[in-house]
């Protein structure tokens, strides 16, 4: 597959190609064909390989087979010609009602074929799954990261094109800043979004976790027990080095008064030194990144 790049500036014709050019109302009436539509055969059509959405519910597409058979597949998949293999297409959206419709044995499905380069590929497929398929937060928030990263789409660009708020995909956005194993039980919904909102910020958040789920916590009380394992003793004045001279620790004195952060300075001489600040959560970090960013 051809290299990613980040795009920058607005959304990308993948999203023109997926809530544009593809009505997502109610789907298309059974026995109604429509501008575009075409039906291929099930064989013909193959996965992306790179797909987002990795999981598919053996109960969820069931439930969805069950509704095929009685309904038909309302709305078309997106696809489109397969790069390699001439004869085939590749499903650029709609994946899990193609699953579906095999469990249902169905011999064919509505499409509609679009030509699209890997890139737009790929940001349709991940718009299609925040849109469209029940997503667990992680999975949501990769999907945003994925958004970010390789398009160079904006929180606040997103939270328009998606209908949610800025607040919503910044807080599912840090859920990726926990360890993997707490992800994994966020993933499995042993934790939800909440719980692991809280746990983020803490010394040991496996610890923590564990922790929750045992005694089965509400995000309420897990808030409280972060809180409470972010409390640190206050740690004794450190002694004051007999070579620091007077200047020195009152600059540090000055430093630690306005950046309301500890700040220790140890200078080598004419050989430079280095200077240490110490914050106590991510809130004080972003802080201090405004402040020393606002001195460029």
């Amino acid at each position: 597959m051809a290299e990613l790049k980040p795009r920058k500036g607005g959304l990308g014709r993948g999203l023109s190609a997926l809530m544009a050019d593809v009505d997502l109302g109610p789907g298309l009436p059974a026995g109604t064909s429509a501008d575009g539509v075409q039906r291929l055969p099930i064989e013909q059509l193959i996965p992306n390989p790179d797909q987002p959405r990795r999981a598919f519910e053996p109960e969820a597409l069931a439930e969805l087979a069950s509704s095929l058979r009685s309904r038909g597949v309302l709305q078309p998949l997106i696809v489109r010609p397969h790069p390699t293999d001439a004869g085939l297409y590749q499903i650029v959206a709609g994946e899990r009602r193609w699953r579906a419709a095999q469990i249902a044995q169905l011999h064919e499905v509505p499409v509609l074929v679009r030509e699209l380069d890997d890139t737009e590929v790929l940001e349709v497929a991940l718009i299609e799954n925040i849109q469209r398929a029940n997503l667990n937060p992680i999975e949501e928030a990769a999907s945003f990261r994925q958004l970010m990263d390789r398009f160079g789409h904006t929180q606040e660009k997103l939270a328009e094109a998606m209908d949610k708020s800025r607040s919503h995909i910044s807080n599912l956005l840090r859920l990726l800043n926990l360890p993997d194993q707490v992800q994994i039980w966020v993933r499995e919904g042993k934790l939800t979004a909440g719980h692991g909102r809280a746990l983020v910020t803490t010394p040991d958040p496996v610890t923590l976790a564990r922790r929750v789920m045992e005694r089965s916590l509400s995000v309420r009380e897990t808030e409280e027990l972060a809180r409470k394992a972010n409390e640190r003793p206050i740690a004794p004045r450190p002694r004051v080095r007999q070579d620091k001279d007077a200047d020195t620790r009152a600059l540090e004195s000055d430093l630690s008064s306005n950046l309301r952060m500890p700040v220790r300075i140890d200078h080598a001489g004419v050989d430079g030194g280095r200077m240490t600040i110490t914050y106590r959560d991510l809130d004080q970090l972003d802080r201090l990144c405004q402040l020393l960013g606002g001195m460029a």
